[in-house]
């Protein structure tokens, strides 16, 4: 179980784990969705950078209805996130 606490921007979203896990910071930029996990206060190590989230972890995030989905269905509205799911897909098609 997460707790939930979106910055003031709204343009991020980090949820914080009860379990002690590492935080997760989601945001998006310049049209890109991306993640990063946050380093816990007292650690002295730099923050990691933020890394675009593929098609597939969306779809993941999208399938299973998570808090990630519904800030994001919020945020670009269900027809620029299903876009975002489907990129992959989109380019093997042309491909083909």
């Amino acid at each position: 179980m997460s707790q939930l606490v979106i910055s003031s921007g709204s343009s991020t979203l980090r949820l914080e784990a009860i379990t002690g896990d590492p935080m997760l910071e989601y945001r998006i930029e310049n049209g890109r969705i991306e993640v990063r996990k946050l380093q816990p206060k007292y650690s002295r190590d730099p923050q990691p950078e933020w890394q675009p989230m593929s098609p597939e972890q969306l779809r993941m995030h999208v399938e299973r209805n998570t808090v990630v989905a519904e800030w994001l269905k919020r945020r670009l509205g269900w027809r620029r996130l299903l876009r975002a799911c489907l990129r992959d897909s989109e380019l093997l098609q042309k491909a083909a």
